[in-house]
């Protein structure tokens, strides 16, 4: 990928790149915070006349081509800054996996105590528009999942599973993700007869893997590509009598019908903490005597849950807007507050989301050619390339981690 990011494209997909923020103070506090963490996570920084500061190599490398302009932008935006600050190409990486690990592994200390009074200035607020009542929520979804199919179809495997797989060794993508969906089939009792419900369709593959195990499957989704591309899935598997797929919002489902086994995979996050109680009560309300809820949720610790719960991050801006990761605890709270649900059973399986984003993130970098010829250019490749990167890193460093659990009703 190239240094520099196009101006144009900048500023009609993404204009608060196109210009770089006055910040002459902060500038200077983030070149002391930044020589400060080199040095004590580890890692080196290379300036454009060659000097390097921090660790020597082979420790991972950051890269700075426009050290002013990079001052600048984390000064004035903190980590939304450092985010922009890569993807206008004012740095780089030799290792950029290894050097966001570095920073997640010790997230909750990269400023030190006697500068947090900072923050006020740079951590802004979830603002109101990404708030997932119903109008905003299908418009959060669509900013990323209606971007392309082909965009999407370019990385990942060939069931379109866009959550993390459940390796077996040496087993390659596409098999392990058939583990996962098969997994989460088995601990929901799905088979014969059985009337599922899955919140969340993705591209479709989990709702065919069920129908081929006899069941009936109503599946919704908020995403117009989606949706299409769910829709020739089951039509290709011959299908069609047994999967009904709507483009429906969870909240409009009809409460009065009844599923012997409901399932969601990576959908929670996109939920939003106000609306979690609902979410649940809605299960609660809509599974049958003796079914089961099966979720899949991407976690982070409780206390991380806490302290970031209310901030407008560079993933929220640019990748998920309205998202929020839930911890074990706050998804415990919620069932017991809110449900007669509990959790039954629980797989955790963070590393094996880490196989999965690396693998994702190398076969981006193979199609990055064919999709600057479909209008998704450097600029955008460099965006994706920074969240898949930040994403693995999340995961390697056990900041945050995935489960798969059961819900059952409580005896």
């Amino acid at each position: 990928m190239s240094r520099t990011a196009d101006p144009a494209t900048a500023l009609d997909r993404w204009p608060d790149l196109r210009s770089v923020p006055r910040a002459r103070f902060r500038a200077t506090v983030a070149a002391a915070l930044l020589r400060r963490t080199a040095d004590r996570l580890g890692f080196g920084v290379e300036y454009p006349d060659g000097h390097r500061a921090g660790a020597p190599r082979p420790s991972p490398t950051l890269t700075l081509h426009r050290p002013e302009s990079f001052l600048a932008r984390v000064g004035a935006g903190g980590l939304i800054g450092f985010g922009e600050a890569y993807q206008a190409g004012d740095w780089d990486s030799d290792d950029l996996h290894g050097l966001l690990v570095r920073l997640a592994e010790n997230a909750a200390g990269i400023v030190p105590a006697w500068l947090q009074w900072l923050r006020r200035f740079y951590v802004a607020a979830m603002p109101g528009s990404q708030d997932n009542t119903r109008a905003n929520a299908a418009r959060n979804i669509g900013h990323h999942y209606d971007l392309s199919n082909d965009l999407f179809g370019a990385f990942l495997d060939e069931s379109m599973t866009y959550s993390s797989a459940l390796f077996d060794g040496g087993q390659d993508l596409p098999a392990a993700q058939l583990r996962k969906m098969d997994r989460l089939l088995d601990a929901t009792g799905v088979g014969p007869s059985t009337r599922l419900l899955e919140i969340g369709t993705g591209w479709g593959a989990l709702a065919v893997r069920a129908a081929e195990r006899g069941a009936t499957v109503h599946t919704i989704t908020l995403s117009e590509q989606q949706l299409r591309g769910a829709e020739e899935r089951v039509a290709r598997a011959g299908l069609t009598d047994r999967v009904t797929i709507e483009l429906r919002d969870y909240r409009d489902l009809d409460a009065s019908r009844r599923y012997d086994a409901i399932v969601s995979v990576e959908m929670v996050e996109a939920v939003g903490e106000r609306y979690w109680p609902g979410y649940f009560r809605l299960i609660d309300r809509i599974l049958a005597p003796g079914g089961t809820a099966g979720v899949q949720s991407i976690t982070m610790a409780d206390e991380r849950l806490a302290a970031t719960r209310r901030t407008y991050t560079w993933m929220h801006k640019y990748i998920f807007p309205g998202g929020l990761i839930p911890s074990i605890p706050a998804i415990q709270r919620v069932l017991e507050r809110h449900t007669g649900l509990a959790i039954d059973s629980d797989l955790a399986f963070g590393p094996d989301y880490a196989r999965t984003l690396d693998l994702w993130r190398h076969r981006f970098a193979e199609a990055t050619g064919g999709l600057a010829r479909r209008g998704f250019d450097d600029l955008f490749a460099r965006t994706w390339d920074f969240y898949l990167a930040y994403s693995q890193a999340g995961f390697t460093s056990g900041y945050l981690d995935v489960h798969q659990f059961t819900l059952r009703r409580k005896p």
